[in-house]
């Protein structure tokens, strides 16, 4: 059975995902590149995103490397894709933040309000627009992963709906030693939820402490 997995996503010391004061110009929020930047030099990050074969290998590396591991399919919410909202019709020219060719090679599967036609990048990344929350989308993306896993890529708020509904088979979480103080936090209005996970596995390095839990039963 294919698994939602989380893998990574990262937070703050203080449990924040994004810093305050997201835009077009700050998307993680003021401060919120700072979660990611343990990743940047990573081989697998600079391999993943055309930047060459070099770079730092390790632990983060090793989580880096693994994240896409197994994956078929992502599932993001409308403010992962792009700072456009409202309906789409004056912004089908936004195609993402990343460029003509993607860095997913698989179907991605886009939470939004407003419905829009299926948007086929180079590299085999084609985005799907899912009006009709986050169960069809699940169901989707499993269906589009062809037995292998989902990943389910952020932000804060479309990860939090699926711990709430208990969805999430996997989170890996990588904890970044710096303080944001505000912005979006990812565990919090979970209910009985967060009972149900135990840890699976943890690794460290100077630059972030990656844990994984897993769904009891799953």
């Amino acid at each position: 059975m294919a698994k939602l997995r989380v893998a990574p996503f990262c937070i703050s010391l203080d449990g924040y995902g994004a810093g305050p004061d997201q835009s077009a110009e700050n998307p993680l929020g003021v401060g919120g590149e700072r979660l990611h930047e343990w990743v940047l030099p990573t081989r697998a990050f600079r391999s993943k995103h055309g930047m060459g074969d070099d770079g730092e290998t390790g632990v983060d590396n090793d989580i880096a490397d693994r994240s896409d591991a197994g994956i078929g399919a992502t599932i993001m919410g409308r403010n992962m894709f792009g700072p456009v909202r409202g309906r789409w019709e004056n912004s089908d020219d936004w195609t993402g933040w990343w460029g003509d060719n993607p860095p997913f090679h698989h179907p991605v599967f886009v939470l939004t309000h407003h419905e829009r036609a299926p948007l086929e990048m180079e590299g085999r990344t084609t985005f799907h627009f899912v009006s009709g929350g986050i169960h069809a989308a699940r169901e989707q993306a499993i269906d589009a992963a062809g037995g292998l896993d989902v990943k389910l890529g952020g932000g804060v708020s479309t990860i939090r709906q699926y711990l709430q509904a208990g969805l999430v088979d996997e989170l890996q979480l990588s904890i970044v030693p710096i303080l944001l103080g505000s912005g979006e936090r990812l565990l919090t209005d979970l209910g009985d939820q967060i009972q149900h996970y135990r840890r699976a596995d943890i690794a460290s390095s100077a630059s972030a402490a990656h844990i994984t839990l897993v769904r009891d039963g799953r």
